[in-house]
């Protein structure tokens, strides 16, 4: 671990993500999020204004960051500004980003019968079947008891 002095305000957020039982992940994900948004502002961020957060986001999206990690910042930023800083009205400048559905790709049925002839068995074919034909995943597949099938 490094030695690196930790400054107040990074102490205080820590502080008030173990006050609230946040497990370690999280605690780290908020930390890295702020400290990028630092960065990006080249000074304290307990600085920034609402113009400040508005630029960071634009950056992201334009950067190409998709829309988990930038709601992922968001939610640091918006800890942080709410509760580290008490500052709620900066919280509120920040946006939530959806991501769009993608429609799942659906096989021809000359698709299907290629892909079940390709099995190397009646296993393994039963296995694909079952798993295109009830939208099942792998551990779903793998964990099929005999009963399970009607």
């Amino acid at each position: 671990m490094s030695e690196k002095p930790i400054s107040p305000l990074r102490q205080r957020m820590i502080e008030d993500m173990s006050v609230r039982n946040f497990v370690e992940k999280t605690r780290n994900d908020y930390i890295r999020h702020v400290r990028t948004f630092t960065a990006f502002l080249g000074r304290s961020p307990d600085t920034a204004t609402a113009e400040d957060l508005r630029r960071f986001q634009l950056h992201q999206t334009q950067t190409g960051v998709r829309a988990p990690s930038i709601n992922g910042s968001g939610a640091a930023l918006r800890f942080f500004f709410t509760v580290t800083l008490g500052r709620a009205d900066m919280a509120r400048q920040l946006t939530f980003v959806r991501e769009p559905r993608k429609i799942p790709t659906v096989l021809s049925e000359e698709e299907i019968v290629r892909l079940l002839e390709a099995a190397a068995g009646p296993k393994y074919k039963a296995a694909l079947a079952a798993a295109y034909g009830a939208g099942l995943r792998v551990s779903e597949v793998v964990a099929l008891k005999v009963s399970d099938v009607d």
